[in-house]
Order: structure tokens, then sequence, then C-alpha cells
């Protein structure tokens, strides 16, 4: 998956389940990043860096792995795979927004 795909899916799961996250997140991986502001509605996703409370650090393709199901966020942290900078309680809370 590419960046732009990834974020266009970020964009409609936000859509569908915005408001949970109440609170702003970056997805950073080698490509890009991802801006997730869940504090306004409509939720706003966007390519662009800004600020958030909560970083998620991880390959592209293990992102995609962890969307389509494949790959459990918990094993993924434990194995080195993703790694959270900031308020660890949102990270927690994207599950339920995905």
């Amino acid at each position: 998956m590419t960046l732009s795909e990834v974020t266009e899916k970020v964009q409609k799961l936000a859509s569908n389940n915005g408001g949970k996250l109440g609170a702003t997140c970056n997805f950073q991986f080698d490509e890009g990043l991802i801006h997730l502001d869940d504090t306004v509605s409509p939720t706003v996703v966007s390519n662009d860096d800004t600020s958030a409370v909560c970083t998620v650090k991880m390959s592209l393709e293990n992102f995609g792995k962890m969307m389509q199901g494949d790959l459990n966020p918990m094993m993924a942290m434990m194995m080195g795979k993703l790694k959270i900078e900031g308020d660890k309680a949102v990270a927690m809370k994207l599950a339920s927004m995905f």
C-alpha cells in the first residue's frame, strides 16, 4: 500500500467512526505522515506534519497488515514493530476507531 492509499483508508474509517478518539494523533512512516484530528467534527485526516498528543511510528507495510487484521497491535508493539510516543491512552483508543 502507498501512503496515499493508506491515507484514504484512514479518512474513510475516521468519517465512519469519528468522535471516539477526541484527540490528535500522528502516524509516522518512512514514506511520510498521516495526521488525524478527532477534536473537530468531522474528523480531519491529512498528510500535514502537525503536532499531536500521540505519535505511532511503524512501517507502512506493518500498518497495512494491522488495518487488515493480519497484525495484532499489542504483538507489534512487543516485537518492536510499533512504537508509541506521547499519550499512550490515546493510542489505546485507536482500536475503537479502526
